[in-house]
């Protein structure tokens, strides 16, 4: 099967398990197609990304791979009803920040820490207004894991924004839109969760989420130019 063969079905699933949380606010078997399809989604995305080749690296592509799978994990303990698990939410929280520090180790492979230093700034500072904005609706149980993960996304961003300024490479593009759009995606999330509701949620949240894993999966190619 083809790249781009794969990229369609990624598309499709990402469109089903989009419509099953949109619809499911009305229509409670509509449900059933977001539980089928988001975790399937982020599988197909795993595979996606294990056929590549040729790959930047095989360390690169391995812990892309252990991202994913902290991901499909995060996936299916954020879509727990909490009348099913209680602690859904922060077992999401803590697979995505795994996620993030694989991911993190993957971007680190052929470029430095911080190497474009102004990236880190405006990240930080972005995400300080953010939290800061955020703050008064977090929940004290969950203050401390949050920050936490929103210190391990920011890293993750920056640093995804600095290798792609350094390489100037397909891999580099992709993942620097794929880091900002992770982060575009938890924003909403958190914003729709602790500040107030946002009209069609699942809508930005799972597009900009599924962009970001598929962005990630792709720069592990290594691409002719390179």
């Amino acid at each position: 099967m083809s790249a781009m063969l794969r990229s369609v079905f990624i598309f499709i699933f990402a469109a089903l398990a989009i419509a099953g949380a949109e619809l499911g606010k009305e229509i409670s078997s509509a449900q059933y197609l977001h539980y089928i399809f988001k975790p399937l989604t982020t599988i197909t995305i795993f595979f996606f990304a294990w056929h590549s080749k040729p790959v930047i690296s095989r360390t690169y592509q391995q812990a892309i791979l252990a991202g994913i799978i902290c991901s499909l994990i995060g996936d299916i303990f954020l879509m727990s009803p909490s009348s099913v698990f209680r602690q859904g939410f922060l077992c999401g929280l803590l697979s995505f920040l795994l996620a993030h520090i694989c991911f993190l180790r993957a971007l680190l492979t052929d470029s430095r820490f911080a190497g474009k230093p102004l990236a880190f700034v405006s990240i930080a500072a972005l995400g300080i207004i953010n939290l800061s904005i955020l703050w008064p609706g977090l929940p004290s149980a969950l203050q401390i894991p949050v920050v936490a993960y929103v210190c391990l996304l920011l890293c993750m961003t920056a640093q995804a924004i600095s290798r792609g300024l350094q390489l100037r490479s397909m891999s580099g593009r992709l993942a620097l839109i794929g880091g900002l759009c992770f982060m575009l995606s938890d924003t909403l999330l958190a914003y729709n969760r602790f500040y107030a509701p946002i009209a069609h949620s699942p809508l930005l949240i799972l597009s900009s989420y599924y962009l970001a894993l598929w962005l990630i999966a792709a720069s592990v190619t290594s691409f002719p130019s390179e």
